[in-house]
């Protein structure tokens, strides 16, 4: 039996999923879709606040991320995948939200200024981007959602989505609109194959989870380690290496990777074996991912309609909030 919470969760198609997604967020989807009701959305028109002069790239990558879904084991039989662009009344409840917070408190938004500074905005900081914080609350409530996986990180939007509710709550004297719970993942954060501190598309120093055996192989080959280990003789540091990073994370023979590290700080173990049993270790998680991938890839229309059947039931379940929300806020002109 399921628990009564909802959990909204999803993803900007910007391209395919790659192996911080799956640690982060597609292995906890896979287990919470046993224990909630879930949707998992793909946020098209979020994509579009940095894309939105490539609008045939997202659509594009729409059915990537929904391939990878499936690929992990995201079932549409239990989690609900629909995209956002397919349910207006999340558009019509962000115009509603966008009068309960001020401009002010957007640009407060650490999460956001943060983001801003990045991409270097500054007095070109579009509209579209700056109130994203505002449709995400949106995205999660019309569903009446009540868990968000999320990073650290994007907390600040789950606070903010609060104060939004809460004030609608409020001014209309009805709670249409549950508290919402940020659920932080404990895994830790997976670097990027350069050491960076965070895998990214952007920065290419990505595995992806379509990423073919070759392709896998390359990259961990390219994979950052001790610049001090020359010779294989020569005493090896642990810390900082990437290779023992991920070996620490997806190799289950916990004991072998305890003795490799106490062997590479003595010296006598070169990078390329160790990122030989790296490449072994990553191939046996993602070579079944990559099959099952390929075989939903047959027939992409099918596909198509998984996320098309999801979000005809999203429709439905958004029109109720909807009527909810019109009829507090007197504008049900048809009753």
């Amino acid at each position: 039996m399921k628990h009564e919470s909802i959990v909204l969760t999803g993803d900007r198609p910007t391209g395919p999923l790659h192996l911080g997604h799956y640690l982060g967020s597609l292995k906890q989807r896979v287990e919470l879709q046993d224990i909630y009701k879930q949707y998992v959305m793909i946020a098209d028109i979020q994509a579009l606040t940095d894309y939105f002069d490539r609008p045939e790239m997202v659509r594009k990558n729409v059915l990537e991320v929904c391939l990878d879904y499936l690929a992990v084991g995201i079932d549409p039989q239990k989690t609900t995948i629909f995209i956002q662009s397919l349910i207006p009344e999340i558009a019509e409840l962000t115009i509603f939200f966008l009068n309960l917070v001020s401009v002010s408190r957007l640009l407060r938004n650490p999460t956001v200024k943060n983001e801003v500074a990045q991409k270097g905005f500054e007095e070109r900081l579009p509209a579209g981007f700056l109130i994203y914080p505002v449709s995400q609350a949106a995205d999660i409530v019309i569903v009446k959602g009540t868990i968000v996986p999320v990073g650290e990180d994007q907390l600040p939007h789950i606070e903010q989505t609060n104060e939004i509710i809460n004030a609608f709550n409020r001014m209309y004297n009805k709670e249409i609109f549950g508290h919402v719970t940020g659920r932080v993942s404990k895994v830790p954060r997976l670097s990027g194959i350069d050491g960076k501190a965070k895998m990214s598309k952007s920065l290419g120093n990505a595995i992806y989870l379509s990423d073919s055996a070759d392709a896998i192989a390359e990259k961990v080959m390219k994979m950052y380690t001790d610049p001090d280990h020359i010779h294989v003789n020569d005493p090896g540091k642990v810390e900082g290496n990437v290779v023992f990073n991920y070996l620490d994370i997806f190799d289950p023979e916990v004991e072998v990777v305890t003795e490799l590290k106490a062997h590479y700080r003595r010296g006598g173990l070169g990078d390329v074996k160790l990122k030989r049993r790296l490449i072994d270790v990553l191939n046996t998680l993602i070579g079944p991912m990559r099959e099952r991938r390929a075989e939903f890839a047959r027939d992409p229309q099918a596909v198509m309609n998984i996320a098309l059947e999801g979000s005809e039931k999203v429709r439905e379940v958004a029109a109720r909030t909807m009527d909810e929300v019109r009829q507090v806020m007197h504008l049900n002109y048809t009753k």
